[in-house]
């Protein structure tokens, strides 16, 4: 098992994301709204404030996906990603990463 996170650099394609998270089998994630250190910087630290164009995804629409599944699904899930919102390595375009999960609580087992 793994903790898959996925950062959205654009809510764009988040719906057409999830919906082929279900038909995958990945039956639960939890969607955050996030904030960039760029933005935030550039927000709240007047000193930053010129320096907001220089960061890409500044629309404050960044979301952030988790979801504990089995490995080979987190890597399909990032390939279904990557098919919605094109390659991951563009510039703002986001980033998935994954962390192993040692104990789960809470969750049902048809994982």
């Amino acid at each position: 098992m793994v903790l898959l996170a996925i950062v959205l650099g654009d809510s764009k394609g988040l719906e057409e994301i999830l919906e082929g998270f279900l038909e995958l089998g990945i039956q639960g994630a939890t969607v955050l709204q996030a904030e960039g250190m760029g933005e935030f910087l550039s927000e709240e630290v007047p000193i930053f404030a010129g320096l907001r164009s220089l960061f890409p995804g500044r629309d404050g629409r960044h979301r952030l996906i988790l979801s504990v599944t089995e490995r080979t699904k987190a890597q399909e899930a990032v390939a279904i990603v990557e098919r919605t919102v094109g390659p991951l390595d563009g510039r703002g375009a986001g980033i998935a990463f994954t962390l192993p999960v040692e104990s789960l609580w809470g969750l049902a087992r048809e994982l």
